[in-house]
């Protein structure tokens, strides 16, 4: 089932006051967490969260997704599923990183946000080889990926097709990854948001066949 483009504006209005509030806390969170650990600071790259809250405002007010499950691939601080959350989403993240899991739990709790946050990989059990397929075919390294984490889905107690919208930031050449992952795992109808330096949002939804 292919993936079709979604043309959403890149551009968003004035930030709600509690939205606001929470970037504040959690971009200062993020800069504390690198500064304290500089050697990570190459592998933790966070998205820009404005651009980000104002693609899932649109997304809520076109009423474009088929329901109201989310997760954050690679969640880190979990701010994009927190976002969700503040959206009106049954949000949760998948992360691979238990200090960044442990904050990302800290930060939603501080802000009384019901998110859901699982340690492991977001590359299901068995789709191993959609990632090697990957490799092979668009000529790209995701080690940093295939982990042997545990499926993170387990935690979660559901699976990817159980979802209505994923986000992810793709290092550079692995949108090829993530667009395959989800061409192949998600549901019918589901929507696929990425973050594409320097602030471009790309919104796909996966469909039986082309229009």
């Amino acid at each position: 089932m292919p993936l079709v483009e979604i043309e959403i504006s890149n551009h968003g209005s004035v930030l709600p006051d509690e939205i606001d509030r929470f970037l504040r806390e959690a971009d200062m969170r993020v800069s504390q967490f690198l500064e304290n650990n500089p050697r990570r600071a190459s592998s933790f790259i966070p998205s820009d969260f404005k651009t980000v809250y104002h693609a899932l405002q649109t997304i809520t007010d076109e009423n474009l997704a088929p329901g109201d499950m989310m997760c954050e691939w690679g969640s880190g601080f979990g701010v994009v599923a927190s976002l969700a959350s503040m959206l009106e989403y049954t949000a949760c993240g998948i992360e691979v990183d238990q200090d960044l899991v442990d904050a990302a739990r800290k930060l939603a709790d501080d802000f009384g946000l019901p998110v859901e946050f699982a340690l492991g990989s977001f590359i299901p059990s068995g789709a191993e080889l959609i990632a090697e397929e990957a490799y092979v075919e668009n000529n790209a390294e995701y080690s940093w990926l295939i982990t042997d984490a545990e499926d993170g889905y387990d935690e979660l107690q559901c699976s990817l097709e159980d979802f209505d919208l994923v986000f992810s930031y793709p290092w550079p050449g692995e949108d090829y990854l993530i667009a395959n992952l989800f061409e192949k795992q998600a549901a019918e109808g589901a929507l696929l948001l990425t973050y594409d330096y320097p602030e471009t949002m790309r919104l796909r939804r996966k469909v039986s066949e082309l229009p």
